[in-house]
Parts: structure tokens; sequence; C-alpha cells
């Protein structure tokens, strides 16, 4: 594989971002020094207008900065420049990814060989790199998790592309729409890759294109959104029933952590539970302002 066939048309990268204005550049600089031609959105969810110049002064020129002025989500937010991107940018395929993605070298020019060698992959994502030998998949119970996988080599076909980098073919997104942005975080891409692969497209994860990233988010938001939003997911895709078991396991998943976690064990239950009440009550988008003054600890 040579470079040039690997940059034989531009890439689209679409990178969401909040309130992290450094990272976001060093995430940029981690894209645009692939040795493929990119086209850059950035889309700032930051509030503040303060983070948004910064994030300005921080980005080349030719970096696209969108800003919301609002907290949109990952999904909304990809949207955002996903719509942009095909509208006005050019080539087959686009990434997206959060604002902490780092490829490491040779990552995109990886992804984009296998992707081009099977005309009906629709979406690909990275792999996580040594140590970390899982694969997405989906259960109809469970929803979205990894399971276990021996390394493989190049493409592997798998449920769904994890979210913290992945690429997708303009004509699936054309085909099958964007992110659901009910899930407003987690879970939307599983959502996007089920509706791909029911339309007949691939998904695959490429095994030697590697991203790294943050620390999983330990806080209690995600914890809500990561409730409400399988529930969402596994009722959509496989009915009531097993929406049902799901909601149940969640509950008492939640009171295995409250045993671990004494001090806080009232609060991990009222936010689960609150993730689920607000399923049943087709709560979804954006947390509630209550849930987000739970979560911080300002409702006490």
């Amino acid at each position: 594989m040579t470079k040039e066939g690997a940059a034989e048309e531009v890439l689209g990268v679409v990178i969401v971002h909040r309130n992290r204005p450094e990272m976001v550049a060093a995430s940029v600089a981690a894209f645009t020094r692939q040795g493929i031609p990119t086209e850059v959105v950035v889309v700032d969810n930051s509030e503040a207008p303060e983070t948004t110049q910064r994030l300005r002064e921080l980005l080349p020129e030719a970096v696209t900065v969108l800003a919301t002025g609002t907290n949109a989500g990952f999904g909304p937010g990809a949207n955002i420049g996903l719509r942009h991107w095909l509208s006005e940018g050019r080539g087959k395929w686009v990434a997206v990814a959060p604002h902490d993605a780092m490829p490491t070298d040779g990552c995109l020019e990886r992804l984009l060989y296998e992707a081009r060698l099977r005309p009906d992959a629709g979406l690909v994502s990275a792999e996580y790199g040594e140590g970390f030998d899982m694969v997405p998949a989906v259960d109809w119970v469970i929803g979205g998790y990894y399971r276990s996988s021996g390394r493989g080599a190049g493409w592997q076909d798998v449920d769904y592309p994890h979210g913290t980098l992945m690429l997708a073919r303009r004509a699936t997104l054309e085909e099958i729409g964007l992110f659901d942005e009910r899930y407003f975080a987690y879970c939307e891409e599983v959502d996007l890759a089920l509706r791909a692969r029911e339309a007949g497209w691939r998904v695959g994860i490429v095994w030697g294109a590697v991203v790294t990233n943050g620390a999983l988010p330990t806080q209690l938001i995600a914890d809500y959104l990561q409730v409400r939003n399988t529930l969402l997911l596994v009722r959509d895709r496989f009915g009531r029933y097993p929406a049902f078991v799901r909601g149940v396991l969640a509950l008492l998943a939640a009171l295995r952590r409250a045993r671990r976690d004494p001090a806080r064990a009232g609060l991990h239950l009222r936010v689960e539970s609150r993730a689920v009440a607000d399923f049943i009550r087709g709560r979804y988008g954006a947390p509630p302002a209550a849930v987000w003054a739970m979560c911080d600890g300002r409702d006490r």
C-alpha cells in the first residue's frame, strides 16, 4: 500500500468538542499529520464564548469551527458536522471522533485501505491497541458491549464501530441517515450500525489501525445516559420484553455499585432509577437540568 494510493481522495474529519480547546488542538494535529489530505470540521459544544475564541486561536485557519453555543451532545453535534461535510465537503469517507481521539501514525491510511477493498463497507472503526483484544458486539438484552476476540490482521466484521474513531461512507449516510439525536451521547453509534447492516452495508474494525483517547468517563451522567439509552436501543431493536429485562439488570447493577461505594449508594440508585423512569416516560435527548444537578451533587 502506498501513501499515494491512500491519499487518492480527501478525507472529511468531524471532531466534536466541549471545553477542552488544548486537547482538541492536539487531536486535530494528530489527524492532519497522517499524510492524508483532510478537511477538518470541529463542532464546538462549549457554552462560554471565550472557550470558542480560544479554540479558534489554537486551530489552523483551514479548520472549520461550527459553534453551537450549548452542550448539544455527541450525536447531535456530530450531525451538525456531518451535514456540513455532506453538503460542502469532498470525498467518499468521513471520520467522526470526540475531542480526545488520537490516531497513531498510519491509522487513517490503514482504515481507508481496508475500507476501499470492500465496496459494501459502510462503517469502520480503529482498534485500541495491544492489551485491548476485544471487539464491539450487540446483545438482544445487554445492548452494545465488548466481547473477547483474538487479535486479527486487517478488517474484521463486527456488530458496530466504537465511537472513539469511526469512518462512514458518504453513500451509507445518504441512504440510512445520521445519528439518532434522541441518544444525545452513548449508544448512537450502535443504532447507526444496526441501521447500516439492515441496509446491507458491512461494519468492521481494522486491526493495526490504532487510536488512543483519555480514560473512560466515570461521571454519574454517563451512567444515566448509558442506562437510558441502552433501554431505548434494546426496545427499538429487539422489543419491550428485552427492554424490561435490561431495566431490571440495570437496577441490580446499580445496587452492586452502591455496595462498592456506600458513601454514594443513594445517589447511584437515584441516578439510575431516574434513567429507567425517563426511558419509560419517553424523555430522551439532553438530560434534564434536574438530572445534571443530581449527578453533580447540587441537589443534596
